[in-house]
């Protein structure tokens, strides 16, 4: 029975010293590993191997997110990327916010007019996202020229919600992350 101890070290042993090396080997397109930073944003910038096509988001997160139910400020943030070759708007916060048959989502650029606008809430009720042609491109046109973005969601069952970001850097992050998508898509509007 001693014998066999030893015996069992040495694959134990490798294993433990391949484990740190694993992680080297990681696929790159899953973790996001190549993101500069552009004014508050993140910017990730990759290509899809599969595809061959570019990879691109913009990420911006605030500490300055209040819901009804929690007392202190939260997490929230937003992402702008082109998807399945369409471009649009994702928010996400750390708790509950409403679906998309009980809340409104409404937003406000610096002292612009406020806009109420439709919005899919995905199925955790943590996110939301801005998808139609139409609300995308006027949500991203009156983004680039703007300094901050308050953003209010209620909800009959959830409470209210609301975040305010600096969008410091936001018209260079919407053209970085919007390069995946064709060419005119990111300010094409619907009639």
């Amino acid at each position: 029975m001693a014998a066999a101890y030893p015996a069992l070290t040495v694959p134990v042993l490798v294993c433990a010293l391949a484990m740190p090396l694993a992680g080297c080997l990681r696929d790159p397109i899953v973790s996001a590993r190549n993101v500069a930073p552009v004014g508050n944003w993140r910017v990730e910038r990759q290509i899809d191997r599969a595809t061959g096509a570019p990879i691109s988001s913009a990420y911006l997160e605030t500490r300055n997110s209040s819901h009804t139910g929690i007392a202190f400020s939260q997490p929230a943030g937003m992402q702008v990327s082109c998807f399945k070759n369409a471009p649009l708007v994702h928010f996400t916060f750390g708790y509950q916010i409403g679906s998309t048959r009980n809340a409104e989502f409404a937003y406000r650029f610096d002292d612009k007019p406020g806009r109420t606008i439709k919005v899919r809430f995905v199925d955790d009720y943590k996110s939301v996202v801005i998808e139609g042609p139409n609300e995308v491109a006027q949500f991203l046109d009156e983004m680039e020229s703007s300094a901050a973005l308050y953003v209010l969601i209620r909800s009959f069952n959830r409470g209210r919600t609301s975040a305010d970001f600096k969008l410091e850097g936001g018209a260079d992050a919407i053209k970085e992350a919007l390069a995946g998508c064709p060419p005119g898509q990111a300010t094409k509007r619907v009639s």
